[in-house]
């Protein structure tokens, strides 16, 4: 077992949380927590990962033949319907932000203060 994938994994975690620290746009923020969050899919795919592995398709494996875990595709790809969906939502957000206010610079915003 290699540990390249949780490496790139969280490197890529890493790339999208200093990007949402950084931002100087709601924007951004959204697109670099997309990135980090797909950091999530290559740490899935990772798990998941048999060498010599075959697709998860029982009908026709011979008993005893390595298989990949199926449960984890299903949760990558779980995944991948849930972070689109929380971008669409963030995003829409970021238009309502955009129409009230009339920026997208967090900074600007202090209305919003507590």
């Amino acid at each position: 077992m290699t540990v390249l994938p949780y490496l790139v994994a969280a490197y890529i975690f890493l790339v999208g949380a200093a990007g949402m620290a950084t931002s100087r746009n709601l924007v951004h923020a959204v697109g670099c927590l997309a990135v980090a969050q797909s950091s999530t899919y290559v740490l899935l795919l990772a798990v998941g990962y048999r060498r010599g592995g075959t697709a998860p398709v029982f009908s026709d494996v011979a008993p005893g033949i390595r298989v990949v875990d199926p449960v984890v595709q299903a949760l990558a790809l779980t995944d991948v319907v849930v972070g689109a969906t929380v971008t669409a939502l963030l995003l829409a957000l970021v238009v309502q932000v955009h129409k009230r206010h009339g920026t997208v610079d967090p900074d600007e915003l202090t209305e919003l203060r507590g």
